[in-house]
């Protein structure tokens, strides 16, 4: 059955108001217009909706019944307008973020403090995956945008450039021999070194440079934390390759220091991915142009 929604709008501000009058002034139309649009919805629905008396009606038992469930979808849809409404002017509202656990405590925090104190209703979910596997759960839907290592090679995902990072090589003073020096990356690869597993976009970016010049290393120790590669350089297990950032307190204190490379070889492009197809909502929009400040 094909029925006008307008009529059954009609029908609701009628019965509620158990007026004809009354519904016309509500909806700005005229009281005939609104007596033969209930006409045209018992028709339509063959039951009569109304008992009508010369100053009131009342709903037939039918009618009892059609008002229950269209007062149910009124309700509905008035909720999903105000719904909306917060969620257009940022007074709700989910962001779901990608991002690596190192890019999120070190560069990403500081961003989601400053959006929070703007939009305190608006939730954020951060989820921790390595940059490829943020690409797929984008794709699946699981998350509105992701932050990752750049480039991505995918022609369905917009990328966006947000910041270049710097990852360096650290070490205790068990390998004095290197401070204050500048070392060729050939030569640091026959030291124990301490790196993020093949999945990393920060171990693919060393390894493809190493593999352009031949060379050919197998870490000491490989793990999937930064945090934990930072300790074990501390306490001389070898040279690690970690996030700048993730080391500058190390670095003031002395416990650590920056092996200097020839080659400027660490500097990785981070970037914010979305899919070409699919619209961001205000939330993520907002945040994102926070990103570009």
């Amino acid at each position: 059955m094909d029925i006008n929604f307008e009529l059954y709008k009609i029908f609701y501000h009628t019965a509620k108001a158990q007026s004809f009058s009354a519904a016309a002034d509500i909806l700005h139309v005229s009281q005939s217009a609104v007596s033969q649009s209930i006409k045209s919805l018992e028709e339509k629905l063959g039951s009569q909706l109304f008992l009508r008396k010369t100053r009131e009606i009342k709903l037939t038992v039918e009618g009892e019944i059609l008002f229950k469930h269209i007062e149910q979808a009124y309700n509905f849809i008035k909720t999903a307008e105000h719904k909306i409404y917060q969620t257009q002017n940022l007074e709700r509202g989910e962001i779901r973020i990608g991002v690596s656990d190192t890019i999120c405590k070190y560069y990403l925090i500081s961003y989601i403090e400053k959006f929070i104190k703007n939009y305190p209703s608006v939730k954020i979910q951060v989820i921790n995956r390595t940059s490829s596997q943020i690409q797929d759960i984008l794709k699946k839907g699981l998350i509105d945008f992701g932050i990752v290592t750049l480039p991505v090679q995918d022609n369905k995902i917009h990328q966006e450039e947000f910041l270049t990072v710097e990852d360096i090589f650290v070490a205790s003073d068990r390998f004095s021999e290197l401070k204050n020096q500048v070392t060729d990356i050939k030569s640091l690869a026959s030291y124990p070194l301490l790196m993020l597993d093949r999945g990393t976009s920060t171990r693919r970016n060393i390894d493809s440079y190493l593999s352009s010049k031949g060379i050919s290393i197998l870490p000491e120790i490989e793990l999937e934390s930064i945090d934990l590669l930072v300790e074990f350089a501390k306490i001389g297990l070898g040279i690690a390759l970690v996030l700048k950032e993730s080391v500058i307190d190390e670095l003031n204190k002395g416990t650590l220091f920056e092996v200097k490379l020839k080659e400027n070889i660490t500097l990785r492009k981070l970037g914010v991915i979305t899919m070409k197809n699919v619209p961001l909502s205000r939330a993520s929009s907002e945040f994102i142009k926070l990103l570009r400040i």
